[in-house]
């Protein structure tokens, strides 16, 4: 098998908030395409940042999604969720939360209520993974992955470890259950430790150093960079420098047309018009800001 080679290597852009409790520098689509990280919709990074003290938790209001999935992994800080089909809870450092959003929902995340009180650093990734056609007025669904219920395969000589939380690592099944081959790993490396992933040339491919400073194929990246990869050769080694973290993501292309405006991502502007009076009438449910 040949190499997968790195096609860009992309620096943190300047940060905005989203809401008033996530402060995030967007990779997809800002930087990279929706069309070209299929189906990695939206990526969007709150890097390491500490929140002081406040006896309001901050965070985003309620708000619909429909045709398509959002996933939280949770690295520093708590967030507290819910919506409108009745899914929702706190999300813990470690903890992974994969919403089917499908036919609409409404969704609300905050700081969790006692984690705000005392403020803290605070760093998450919140990923949207496209549905395909046949599924995207499915019915909403809510996966809460605790860290301990993700599967763990340790790196040679305790050199770390990868977490699978969705695909499969050396003949290992991840925790969530997805819609079309999703690979969604992160590796938690010491100091000389390496991975080694193996992904079908045509998936599309990145990784975020979420920690530490690693050689990715023998190019050294540094914390808070995304890296894609092209979409040739199926090998990628990750070898760390210091203590790091990595999350990989590899997926099959789904090759329908995106329709995506505001929180709602459909094929046509015909379904994204009609998912907007769906939600102006009431039938995404109701749920309490």
């Amino acid at each position: 098998m040949k190499t997968k080679q790195i096609e860009r290597i992309i620096k943190p852009g300047t940060p905005h908030f989203v809401g008033d409790g996530f402060r995030v520098h967007s990779f997809i689509p800002s930087a990279i395409s929706m069309q070209r990280m299929d189906p990695f919709l939206v990526f969007d990074y709150n890097s390491t940042y500490n929140f002081p003290v406040s006896e309001i938790p901050k965070g985003v209001g309620v708000h619909p999604h429909r045709g398509f999935e959002t996933v939280t992994l949770a690295y520093k800080g708590r967030v507290e969720h819910g919506d409108s089909s009745g899914g929702g809870g706190i999300i813990s450092e470690g903890d992974v939360q994969w919403m089917t959003a499908a036919s609409g929902i409404l969704h609300k995340e905050f700081h969790e209520t006692e984690w705000s009180k005392k403020g803290g650093e605070f760093q998450m990734v919140q990923l949207w993974v496209n549905l395909p056609a046949q599924y995207k007025m499915s019915n909403p669904k809510y996966q809460a992955l605790e860290n301990k219920s993700i599967p763990k395969v340790n790196i040679d000589e305790d050199k770390g470890f990868v977490e699978i939380v969705a695909g499969e690592y050396k003949g290992i099944k991840g925790a969530a259950t997805t819609f079309t081959p999703v690979n969604m790993y992160n590796a938690k490396l010491k100091a000389g430790g390496r991975a080694e992933f193996d992904f079908p040339e045509n998936f599309n491919t990145a990784m975020l150093v979420l920690d530490g400073t690693v050689k990715i194929n023998g190019t050294e990246i540094s914390t808070d960079y995304f890296v894609l990869f092209e979409n040739s050769g199926e090998q990628i080694a990750v070898e760390a420098n210091e203590d790091s973290v990595v999350l990989v993501l590899s997926g099959q292309p789904i090759n329908e047309p995106i329709a995506a405006y505001g929180p709602f991502v459909m094929n046509t502007e015909d379904e994204i018009k009609q998912a907007f009076r769906d939600f102006q009438t009431g039938k995404f449910g109701y749920l309490q800001d």
